[in-house]
């Protein structure tokens, strides 16, 4: 947080200049450029009882950070839960049979499979993916600012570098995504990479924005075909059905969180409070059997 905190302008503003309206620009500024809510509930949470402590102090009169978050940002939380494995299976099998979107299956389906975050998704290039020790090298993500500047950043945390181990369908899905790449006249170079495997129609790096956009345009055309109706699908909904289906089926914890680049084994320990009463009957069957 205190790094966040370090590289945005805020961060550089005297504490008894800061207005409540300053307070408010500069979390809306943060969802702005990519942020959860949940990142930026972490980041109040460090910066309210700074301001707090120079209330106290008698330095200011007022907390600028003392109001309702969710009065000024969007709570996207909510659409942050696993779908069911039957879910995942339905989403997967219209993309892959949709005229349109089915020229994103390979990607959709990676990050199903991965718990790849998005951002790390859309930073990898053809050398980070390693067919012959059957891993993903994530070690940076991609991001573009609000003013359009595409931006090589560290993963979120020093957990977040890792290798991520491929299975056989995500290795054929990959070697399919580098077979049909477009060759650009000239490569795109951002922070020193090239070879980044989804280019825009600008033969640009295609960034979150654009998956956000495709998971949400499936998941209408397929509830406007079908009755029975999706929930709110994105890729971070991939990345956490990954973890909530690794839990259920049986995944070490610690291993488990390598895979995530969790930071806090807690963070993925949360997963396994997702398991229903039919997933704790197979588990203790599993178990006591054994």
């Amino acid at each position: 947080m205190i790094n966040i905190i370090a590289k945005e302008p805020f961060g550089e503003l005297r504490i008894d200049k800061v207005k409540l309206s300053d307070a408010k620009a500069w979390l809306i500024k943060l969802q702005d450029d990519g942020r959860g809510y949940s990142s930026i509930h972490s980041i109040r949470g460090v910066v309210r009882p700074a301001f707090q402590m120079a209330v106290d102090d008698d330095l200011i009169r007022k907390n600028p950070f003392a109001f309702q978050l969710a009065t000024v940002v969007v709570n996207d939380s909510v659409t942050r839960e696993a779908i069911t494995r039957k879910q995942e299976r339905q989403f997967l099998e219209f993309v892959q049979s949709d005229k349109h979107f089915s020229k994103y299956y390979e990607g959709i389906y990676i990050l199903f499979k991965t718990g790849l975050r998005i951002l790390e998704f859309c930073g990898l290039t053809v050398t980070d993916i390693d067919f012959d020790k059957h891993c993903i090298n994530v070690d940076h993500q991609l991001q573009r600012t609000r003013k359009m500047e595409y931006v090589i950043e560290e993963t979120k945390t020093e957990s977040g570098t890792r290798l991520v181990p491929m299975t056989e369908d995500v290795e054929a899905c990959f070697k399919k995504i580098i077979q049909n790449r477009p060759k650009p006249r000239t490569e795109p170079m951002i922070g020193g990479k090239a070879g980044f495997l989804y280019l825009d129609k600008n033969n640009m790096p295609m960034v979150a924005l654009h998956w956000e956009k495709y998971f949400q345009h499936i998941r209408e055309k397929y509830n406007s075909i079908y009755k029975v109706q999706l929930p709110i699908i994105t890729p971070h909904v991939a990345r956490h059905t990954f973890c909530s289906n690794m839990a259920k089926s049986g995944m070490n914890p610690k291993t488990l969180q390598k895979i995530m680049g969790h930071s806090d084994i807690g963070v993925t320990l949360n997963t396994y409070t997702h398991v229903d009463f039919e997933d704790i009957k197979e588990e203790m069957q599993r178990v006591c059997c054994n």
